[in-house]
């Protein structure tokens, strides 16, 4: 066989090599239950080593689309995820997705290849300085020299990824290292899920929350994203149940609840501006005596720039990470693993008097009832909008799609969204069906572009439900190429892209805050439909609302005997309206002063 210019091709011959580190670290993988490592060639030799025992390789297109993959493979799974990556440019991208992880706390194991031993501080091809680099971006970054040690600092490794408050950890690798025979295997321990360690607040504190909590007209419980790190969801619904406590929670910790619940409230924060799903139930938080917050960082987003939480109120803080509570809201302090601290209370407070808080419960449960049906008609008009179908030259409203994938969801369903305002219609206009429910929002950094590559890297997680990518068109633009790795790697998934032709978070924001806006927020035209087509996906182009329901029908059910639409990526792209603002709070003067 010979190549186009006529040589002799390079054919494989069978791996050269055999027992070495590499074999070494993959066995090591195995032990921790590791069964695919997202990856694109270096370092190569781990990578078939990987595939000699049956560890899979996911070849991403770029290394930062292959750290959003890993992120949500570990959040759906509740196994650490490893990404690896070559020294130099390649490891730079590394650096978003482990940042997202590191403030969204999900363990990722980054194993990154160096320049060789006595290579090092000679300027070597692509070099460069990894241990300051990922310093800033991981909670644990080592460089293993010795074969010996090899082991040793796998399970570090894994250790500080899962352990305590969960986040990634960066493994180097010098290339030379991997060739290196190996020693035999000698530990034995899996170190490769999380909480790795579940610890619970002391006795005393529990004791003095309950109190609190019971003696409280007016308390409410506001879950984070910790309660799916934990896997709490289903003690906070027991919890809530059992205790007659409304429960809000943030945009990360949305599905933590049935959000059709008579005591749930939904998502707070910055996302309750016109036409919010909880818009009407802001005085349940701001008229608050107790304030129970779980797995919940107290951000900007989840506060509305910390103006939402009441002054006055007495706070009640579980989190694992104990320099989390108090750092926005003096707090008292219930230091553990969300799941367990919850446990610890419930037991508590239903081992004591609930009558009040029972006696409270249908005028609560009538309150929030009477915000959701002033939410249902506030918002009847965008979420059944006929824009187009009754005036042809008017884009269709991010709502009405919204409304329709609403109507196709179930409790096994995994929804995705990409940054900015993908997160805001998702977290507002879809329902959470059942405690754990899992909605994807990268809102650790919230950058651009990672919805897609997350959503691979659910389905990849659980293949059997179906996954619902919402995204924008300028969040697309970054990450086009990795639609070929949903057809290469056959991962099925229904990306929904929001086509309104701008950047629309910046350019609306810019208009607010300055009265204009930069050069740079509006795109020319750009047929995502036929960059999906090219790239073997199903592509379907919406011009007309009341074609975009159907469309997504189609999408997500597939007849059984239809073998290559059953692991094909199918995308719609939706021309939106580019004036359609979602419910965010810094718009509502805006909003509510038209007409």
């Amino acid at each position: 066989m010979s190549n186009r210019e006529g040589h002799p091709a390079i054919e494989p011959s069978g791996l050269k090599f055999h027992d070495t580190v590499a074999h070494l670290i993959a066995k090591g993988l195995n032990r921790h239950g590791v069964d695919l490592v997202f990856g694109q060639s270096l370092p190569s030799l781990l990578h078939m080593a990987c595939a000699q025992i049956g560890i899979r390789q996911i070849g991403y297109r770029t290394e930062n689309a292959g750290g959003y993959m890993a992120d949500a493979y570990a959040r759906i799974t509740g196994r650490v995820a490893i990404v690896t990556a070559q020294n130099g440019p390649a490891a730079t991208l590394l650096v978003p997705p482990l940042a997202e992880a590191l403030k969204a706390s999900i363990p990722i194991v980054a194993l990154v290849q160096e320049v060789n031993r006595n290579q090092t501080d000679r300027n070597a091809f692509q070099e460069f300085d990894h241990l300051a680099l990922f310093s800033s971006c991981s909670k644990w970054v080592r460089r293993v020299t010795e074969a010996s040690r090899v082991e040793d600092y796998l399970d570090q490794a894994m250790m500080n990824a899962c352990s305590g408050r969960p986040g990634p950890a960066v493994l180097l690798l010098p290339a030379d290292l991997l060739s290196e025979t190996a020693p035999a295997c000698v530990r034995h321990a899996n170190l490769g899920h999380f909480p790795l360690d579940r610890t619970v607040a002391n006795d005393e504190s529990i004791t003095q929350a309950a109190e609190l909590i019971r003696s409280a007209k007016a308390p409410v419980m506001i879950a984070g994203g910790g309660i799916h790190i934990s896997g709490a969801a289903q003690m906070l619904a027991t919890l809530q149940e059992d205790t007659h406590l409304p429960v809000a929670t943030t945009t990360m910790g949305k599905g933590a609840v049935d959000e059709r619940h008579p005591l749930s409230i939904g998502v707070v924060g910055s996302f309750m501006g016109v036409n919010s799903a909880t818009r009407h139930q802001r005085s349940l938080i701001t008229d608050a005596d107790v304030v129970v917050l779980v797995g919940n960082r107290t951000n900007q987003n989840g506060t509305d720039s910390w103006t939402l939480y009441p002054q006055n109120a007495h706070f009640i803080h579980i989190d694992v990470d104990g320099t989390e509570i108090g750092r926005n809201y003096e707090a008292l302090r219930l230091v553990g693993d969300a799941r367990e601290t919850l446990k610890a209370l419930h037991r508590v407070l239903i081992s004591g008097d609930l009558s009040q808080r029972q006696a409270n419960r249908a005028t609560l449960e009538q309150r929030i009832a009477d915000g959701r049906e002033a939410y249902f008609k506030e918002s009847l008009s965008v979420r059944q909008s006929d824009a187009r179908t009754v005036q042809p030259n008017q884009p269709i409203r991010p709502e009405r799609i919204m409304h329709e994938i609403d109507q196709r969801l179930t409790a096994d369903t995994i929804v995705v969204a990409d940054a900015s305002y993908s997160s805001t219609w998702v977290a507002n206009f879809l329902t959470s069906l059942q405690p754990g429910m899992r909605f994807l929002t990268p809102r650790g950094l919230a950058g651009l572009g990672w919805g897609f590559p997350m959503a691979l890297g659910a389905k990849l997680a659980r293949p059997t439900s179906a996954v619902i990518c919402v995204v924008g068109d300028g969040g697309f633009g970054h990450v086009w190429s990795e639609l070929e790795t949903a057809i290469r790697e056959n991962i099925k998934i229904v990306l929904i892209v929001l086509n309104n032709g701008i950047l629309g978070f910046q350019k609306h924001a810019e208009n607010v805050k300055f009265g204009d806006h930069t050069t740079a927020v509006d795109f020319a035209p750009v047929d995502h439909a036929a960059i999906a087509r090219a790239c073997g996906c199903r592509d379907i182009r919406i011009e007309d609302p009341s074609l975009f329901g159907p469309a997504l029908d189609v999408a997500l059910n597939e007849t059984p005997d239809d073998a290559v639409a059953a692991n094909q990526t199918t995308v719609i792209e939706v021309i939106c309206d580019p004036d359609a603002f979602p419910p965010l709070t810094i718009f509502t003067s805006c909003l509510e002063s038209k007409p």
